[in-house]
């Protein structure tokens, strides 16, 4: 029988990060960080988690909270609550961590975070990236990854709507 305690222990409360931070870092980890709403998970998502993970040791996956998807995105977002996007994300091989946050942006969690690299997907660039001069400036990397064509999440849920 397969045990399924360590997907769920992958899912960190933010209150606990800074402990679970500390291990890694006495470890010499190198952790990396992406984040994203993640509400319907789709090739591109695992494309981009796939080669942020080749960047690290430790691969600590944002998730905005259900309000916060909602503040940003309209009150018909999520299709998917926190919980199940964070397990979803969790199941991954590749996803070492799972921490939700309520803010809009996840600037607080990367500073306390601040990771060795930061990673997102190619559609923003350096100078839109939230974070990434304040891990610029403590010497960490930021690296943006080509999205998948054909793949996004209001795309997908768009195609759903206009099915008859």
């Amino acid at each position: 029988m397969k045990r399924t305690e360590p997907i769920v222990e992958k899912i960190i409360p933010l209150q606990q990060l800074p402990h679970q931070l500390n291990r890694w870092q006495l470890l010499g980890k190198k952790v990396v960080f992406t984040n994203g709403v993640f509400d319907i998970l789709h090739s591109g998502h695992i494309k981009l988690l796939s080669e942020a993970a080749a960047f690290s040791d430790i691969l600590i996956v944002g998730i905005n909270s259900d309000a916060s998807v909602k503040r940003l995105k309209g009150n018909e977002r999520p299709v998917n609550n926190q919980e199940s996007r964070a397990l979803l994300l969790a199941c991954l091989i590749m996803v070492d961590a799972v921490v939700i946050f309520e803010e809009d942006t996840p600037l607080e969690l990367i500073k306390m975070i601040m990771p060795d690299v930061l990673v997102k997907g190619g559609d923003y660039t350096l100078e839109t990236i939230v974070g990434s001069k304040e891990v610029m400036a403590n010497k960490g990397q930021v690296k943006m990854i080509p999205l998948l064509d054909g793949f996004s999440s209001t795309n997908i849920i768009d195609r759903i709507k206009n099915i008859e």
